[in-house]
């Protein structure tokens, strides 16, 4: 890959933080997208990358492997949508072939080709893609829904007898993955030990690829078992799925299917519930009915997106993007949080943005998310579920407190300290032991490991009601 030196050389190289290591930058002045420098603030790293270069920037991924970050929105659809010239078949990347792309490497577990429809183009991609879309257009939305309402109730019954509690931890991670599991057929105490290999896995760490081994022998065993009895689950669907995928096939896209769900819902459901309780323009809008619930997500989708990169696309052929010339087989990072916020198509960010689905938070194209409308079902019916149980949550922080941590691919909430009157557990018997509706009867018999232990919330502070917080309650009760 070959960066523009004299346009490099030509202007100051972006200093990073004084506490950074390699405080004299990194080769030829290019912006590393890991460590302190892309770790610290990623958003506005790319508004300086975006004055800097324009819509594509020169970058260093993990182990200062070169990179294009695409900032542009324009500029991203044509890349997610040419794949002739920008192809999803990792095996293209010349880091890959000159064994830069280690088998240890942290980007490994995202980054290697593996038969997945995400690294396939053409009759290969959709291939697999309908077995993917079919099977999850198996499933009956209705009954979903309750699945979800049940999942969150039993979140809450675990904290609501508090009065304080950490929306990040005890609702916005384990609600995805335990109705995640229940979609693929896994028993549900699965779920605490599979977020924290997900959330690993997705941050490139040092522990990435051991946490993708343990993923994908848990997947294993679960399609060895569904082999045996099989049910109504997206893992017995895609089995039985007519283009005949092989049990690697269908393990390896379990793994994209949990993995993408996951995180992007957890941050989904952490940034819609930060967004309500810090945003005073925000719960106006809600309170006084001017926005709608979807219109909500939709547009935290736009302002804070659960992914802020994919890697990636690997250019086919020599190629030329915004002024940069792309040689082939350079990765390109597609910048969905940098796109959502690019002046050409938004020029005011604090204006809201209701009704518009034209954001690249689900990326686009061929490849757009199969099981983006899971996702919204997930963070909407769960939301909804806990603030008609918890109508009054009020932060015990002040926004400033709030952390987060950044990787290449997401920036994730560390916690959401929240408290508010304390209520019962629901009823026994009250939908918590009732067997659950298709398509999710079927029991997986396996030895089931016991969960792990839920954290204590953190010590509360006396209780503050909000009447506008009320109103939104009612509002959406439809009273």
């Amino acid at each position: 890959m070959t960066f523009p030196d004299e346009h490099a050389r030509a202007q100051p190289p972006l200093a990073p933080p004084p506490q950074c290591p390699a405080h004299g930058g990194p080769p030829d002045g290019i912006t590393r997208l890991y460590g302190p420098e892309g770790d610290t603030d990623p958003l506005e790293l790319y508004e300086r990358l975006r004055e800097r270069h324009g819509a594509v920037a020169p970058v260093l991924l993990e182990g200062d492997l070169p990179a294009w970050l695409v900032l542009g929105y324009r500029e991203n659809l044509e890349v997610v949508r040419t794949p002739t010239r920008f192809s999803r078949d990792s095996r293209h990347w010349s880091a890959a072939r000159e064994g830069r792309l280690t088998a240890d490497h942290p980007l490994a577990p995202v980054s290697a080709w593996q038969p997945i429809c995400v690294f396939a183009d053409g009759q290969v991609h959709e291939r697999w893609r309908g077995a993917v879309n079919d099977s999850l257009d198996r499933f009956d939305r209705r009954s979903l829904r309750r699945h979800i309402t049940r999942a969150a109730h039993d979140l809450i019954d675990a904290f609501c007898t508090k009065g304080t509690g950490d929306l990040v931890h005890h609702f916005a991670e384990p609600l995805p993955m335990l109705v995640m599991t229940t979609l693929l057929g896994m028993p549900g105490e699965y779920g605490p030990r599979l977020v924290e290999a997900a959330r690993d896995m997705v941050k490139g760490t040092k522990t990435s690829v051991a946490s993708n081994a343990y993923l994908e022998e848990t997947l294993s065993r679960l399609v060895a078992r569904k082999h045996v009895t099989p049910g109504m689950d997206l893992t017995s669907w895609l089995i039985e799925h007519p283009s005949g995928l092989s049990d690697q096939e269908v393990e390896h896209h379990l793994r994209l299917v949990l993995i993408m769900a996951f995180e992007s819902t957890a941050n989904l459901i952490a940034n819609t519930l930060k967004m309500v309780l810090t945003d005073p323009r925000f719960h106006a809008h809600l309170a006084g009915g001017h926005l709608t619930w979807p219109d909500a997500v939709e547009q935290v989708l736009w302002d804070e997106p659960p992914f802020m990169t994919i890697l990636g696309r690997w250019a086919a052929q020599d190629t030329e993007l915004a002024g940069q010339q792309i040689k082939a087989g350079d990765a390109l990072v597609i910048g969905l949080a940098a796109a959502n916020t690019d002046a050409g198509i938004r020029p005011d960010p604090m204006a809201p943005i209701h009704g518009n689905r034209s954001h690249l938070a689900f990326s686009g194209g061929t490849h757009e998310c199969p099981g983006q409308d899971i996702g919204r079902a997930i963070a909407e019916t769960g939301i909804e579920t806990l603030l008609t149980r918890l109508p009054d949550l009020d932060i015990t922080c002040e926004e400033a407190e709030l952390t987060w941590t950044s990787s290449l691919m997401v920036r994730h909430l560390d916690g959401l300290p929240v408290r508010f009157s304390r209520q019962p557990k629901r009823p026994a018997g009250t939908g918590r032991s009732a067997e659950p509706e298709a398509p999710f009867a079927e029991q997986d018999a396996a030895p089931r490991q016991p969960a792990a232990a839920d954290p204590e919330p953190p010590a509360g502070a006396a209780l503050l009601v909000k009447s506008w917080w009320r109103s939104l309650v009612r509002w959406w009760r439809g009273l």
